[in-house]
């Protein structure tokens, strides 16, 4: 049951890595030009990084706390006050903790997109339109 989130997220590939260059030559001496470890590459590893923190880490540790904090408020027994004090508690700061985590993400996103890094502009034109859309 704990590792439900992981196995949820099985788009990663550990054979993939997160490092998305490799400058070993090929037989003929030359290094493709698809593996070459330049400064989109660089972009890329922060890319993998940041989304790497945000869906295998904070999301699955968020949803062991909520399970953690509502089995608290469940077995609370006659302790209920200071109980479910201890859960709101744990509640409140798994929530502010995945808030701080989206935020980190997107102002990731953000600046990698102002440096140049491609694979981000069809996310900010779907949420452009999203908006505009809104409004």
């Amino acid at each position: 049951m704990l590792l439900a989130p992981a196995i949820s997220l099985a788009d990663f590939d550990p054979a993939r890595g997160l490092v998305p260059c490799n400058n070993t030559p090929s037989t003929n001496g030359t290094i493709p030009e698809t593996e070459k470890c330049d400064y989109y590459a660089f972009l890329k590893l922060i890319n993998i990084l940041i989304d790497f923190v945000l869906y295998y880490m904070a999301i699955p540790i968020a949803a062991i706390m909520f399970v953690y904090a509502g089995f608290l408020l469940v077995t609370a027994g006659e302790e209920v006050a200071s109980a479910r004090t201890k859960a709101k508690g744990i509640f409140w700061n798994a929530f502010l903790g995945l808030v701080i985590a989206a935020a980190a993400w997107l102002i990731v996103k953000t600046l990698l997109s102002i440096l140049g890094y491609k694979d981000l502009e069809e996310y900010f034109k779907v949420v452009y339109n999203y908006v505009n859309e809104i409004s």
